[in-house]
């Protein structure tokens, strides 16, 4: 299973009327960190975008600790079945999921149930830099992969490390070859990559906007698994060059593994609906992310199945023994 097939796959069919608000008394969902952060973005386009969805409005609950971890051991021990509660996730989510940072529970002991939106990565280098092309980068990662120094906001075996990873990975480079720096967040990377500290950063796309009509970088491929809207439509994909390589930063929500299959295709019910109007559609763009639109089971053994090509890429470089 890749990321392309995944990101391609079509949201599951629903009847538009409205969900079963039997189903779901309560609304509330749980953002895993404090507040002002992504899963705290991502709750919030829940709150807003499926209002016309419940007769209740979507309660934002903070749950801080270990990256998710609280909030995951929560929802497999004690609200296993609770129907009323969606919780927050990101990509880093499902890699930390992967590598077992999240302790004894895995994948299989929740239900994914819908996307908020995402955004893709993106292999960026300096407007001077000596690389025109991906094929020139990716010439050099082949010949030798710890000759080009890469950088990121997030440290080995983090999202943007895997990026990194995954582009050595296409041409047979070994990733723990990769010469790569870590820096805290994404703006001390591209202050080093414009200072010469590093000569490839794997960012974001969505980061970017900001950055381009100022000429000072240059964008080589993004890693989403077809050509993006204005203004990044005139950036190829890494797939369309010929490297079997994506990286989609998706935001999404879980609910526990015992909830009533009833519970779960109200709230999957309601995703589908809010995607097609227009509130949703707005949240999303304020809040800088890119239509995803997938909700239901599909949904949910697509993510599980990419968890699991993510743990083999991990071993595969080291990060698990």
């Amino acid at each position: 299973m890749t990321l392309t097939r995944f990101v391609a796959a079509a949201v599951l069919a629903v009847g538009l009327a409205g969900p079963a608000f039997a189903q779901v008394d309560d609304p509330e969902c749980i953002a895993p960190a404090e507040p002002g952060g992504g899963f705290d973005l991502t709750c919030r386009i829940a709150q807003t975008g499926l209002a016309p969805q419940f007769d209740k409005p979507i309660q934002v609950t903070f749950m801080p600790g270990g990256i998710g971890a609280v909030a995951f051991n929560l929802f497999n021990t004690t609200r296993t079945d609770d129907p009323n509660a969606i919780v927050a996730f990101s990509s880093g989510s499902l890699l930390n999921i992967a590598t077992g940072k999240y302790g004894q529970f895995d994948e299989n002991d929740v239900r994914f149930l819908a996307t908020a939106g995402a955004d893709f990565g993106a292999v960026i280098v300096k407007a001077d830099s000596e690389y025109e092309t991906l094929d020139q980068l990716m010439a050099d990662f082949q010949e030798d992969p710890g000759g080009v120094v890469v950088g990121a906001g997030g440290s080995v075996g983090s999202q943007d490390w895997m990026k990194g990873a995954l582009l050595l990975k296409s041409v047979g480079a070994d990733p723990r070859a990769m010469r790569y720096v870590a820096f805290d967040g994404g703006g001390e990377a591209i202050a080093a990559l414009l200072g010469g500290s590093i000569e490839v950063y794997m960012g974001d796309v969505g980061e970017m906007s900001s950055h381009l009509d100022a000429g000072t970088m240059r964008i080589l491929a993004v890693l989403a698994p077809e050509r993006l809207d204005a203004p990044f439509d005139a950036f190829p994909t890494a797939i369309e060059l010929g490297y079997d390589v994506e990286w989609t930063i998706m935001r999404g929500f879980y609910m526990g593994n015992d909830v009533s299959d009833e519970a779960y295709q109200t709230w999957a019910d309601a995703f589908a609906a809010a995607y097609e109007t227009e509130e949703f559609q707005q949240i999303r763009e304020e809040k800088g992310l890119m239509p995803l639109d997938l909700a239901g089971e599909e949904m949910d053994a697509q993510v599980k199945a990419l968890i699991a090509e993510l743990r083999d890429i991990a071993t595969e470089a080291g990060l698990i023994q």
